[in-house]
């Protein structure tokens, strides 16, 4: 399906970040593990149950596009763990769902300093050519990172407002798969969710996207994952987002 999102259907774009505008997608699952195993072989050798490392179907199924207590929640709950809710302030040495949090967070947050962060030259480009055409691009993720990255790789003035994890926290916004941070983003635009297009890499945010009742939901296949995106809700899959510019 070929479609051109600047041809009058739509007045805005809301965008996750992580996978779709930039390539830290691959660096937050790299956190995720590195975090996840320590725990896990550090649980095992204390319970002797054996060692089974968190695996990239975890990352995806449970994890990705989500804010980071969901993903630690949600990820030990496939595994039969339960720990402490703890809160946001626990530090990274404490055992609870925030803690454990606290620990991929700082993981993270050196990665981004020793790599450095690039957008998607395609992703770029499609931005550039929607605002040329009058159409409205929002940033939407679960990242509490979220500012920190678009200034990274140069692209924080694109875009005209940002909800990302400090935004949920603040406002008590539920996460992803659930709508309420895409819905925020076009009450922040005053535009009917009808007249904007979520455009996303994850399952649980193409769930939220069709949750939502936006106008279209895209889904950015960077891993093989067309078919589970489209199963979950997006209505155009495609692997560059350069594939829609006219």
């Amino acid at each position: 399906m070929k479609i051109d999102l600047a041809a009058g259907r739509f007045d805005a774009v809301l965008f996750d970040l992580d996978g779709v505008l930039t390539d830290t997608a691959r660096l937050h699952a790299a956190s995720w593990k590195k975090m996840f195993d320590a725990f896990l072989e550090q649980r095992a050798a204390a319970t002797g149950e054996p060692f089974r490392p968190f695996e990239m179907d975890d990352y995806r199924l449970h994890v990705d596009g989500k804010p980071r207590d969901d993903g630690v929640r949600d990820f030990l709950a496939s595994r039969g763990i339960e720990l402490p809710q703890g809160s946001p302030e626990d530090p990274a040495d404490r055992e609870t769902i925030f803690g454990l949090g606290t620990r991929k967070n700082q993981l993270i947050d050196e990665t981004i300093r020793s790599e450095g962060v690039a957008a998607y030259p395609g992703s770029v480009a499609l931005v550039r050519y929607l605002l040329d055409h009058g159409v409205r691009a929002v940033v939407v993720s679960a990242s509490a990172n979220c500012a920190a990255v678009l200034e990274a790789a140069n692209i924080a003035d694109l875009f005209e407002a940002r909800v990302d994890g400090l935004v949920l926290r603040e406002l008590g916004l539920r996460g992803k798969p659930a709508p309420d941070s895409f819905l925020e983003a076009a009450r922040r635009l005053a535009v009917e969710p009808s007249r904007a297009v979520v455009v996303e890499d994850a399952i649980a945010g193409v769930q939220a996207g069709r949750a939502g009742a936006f106008g279209l939901v895209v889904g950015v296949s960077r891993k093989g994952d067309e078919d589970a995106l489209a199963e979950n809700g997006a209505d155009l899959v495609v692997h560059d987002l350069a594939e829609l510019i006219p």
